[in-house]
């Protein structure tokens, strides 16, 4: 994992968020055991087996659940590239198909476009015995800073 420190503070968020050490409740029931395989500046690759206390009455992965763990992985992303996020502005979901509790799943985060304030990432969520898409979020977000700006030169 590369190590600078945008890269290592969205980690660090992220995983507080899983153990419940940072933030609400939500997001330590929804994200509990979640492993980072693989981070560097705008991607992070983890693993997640989905919990019971995150299921639905049919015995699915809540799409709720779902959705709270495709935002928070999203903003770690873009969080690793501009060094902080404010707000969300527009987050989209396509689920493809459902997830049973304690079945193994693979998020892969990946920035793909930056326009001065503003990032986009896209989270996919994967089977992890096949690959099978089960979810595809796209999340538009902005931070407080020009990614571009901060590392062009001055012109004067």
């Amino acid at each position: 994992m590369e190590g600078n420190g945008s890269l290592r503070k969205s980690l660090n968020w992220l995983k507080g968020l899983s153990k419940g050490t940072i933030s609400h409740e939500l997001e330590a029931l929804t994200l509990e055991g979640l492993q980072i395989l693989h981070a560097q500046t705008g991607s992070i690759l983890c693993n997640f087996i989905v919990p019971a206390r995150a299921s639905d009455s049919d015995g699915n992965w809540h799409v709720g659940a779902m959705a709270t763990l495709i935002d928070d992985v999203g903003a770690a992303a873009i969080y690793s590239v501009a060094d902080h996020v404010k707000a969300s502005l527009d987050f989209n979901i396509s689920f493809h198909t459902t997830a049973k509790i304690h079945e193994e799943v693979e998020i892969e985060a990946k920035v793909v476009g930056e326009k001065g304030k503003l990032s986009l990432v896209v989270v996919e969520i994967r089977r992890k015995r096949n690959g099978e898409l089960i979810a595809l979020g796209k999340q538009w977000m902005a931070t407080t800073k020009d990614s571009r700006k901060a590392s062009q030169e001055s012109k004067l």
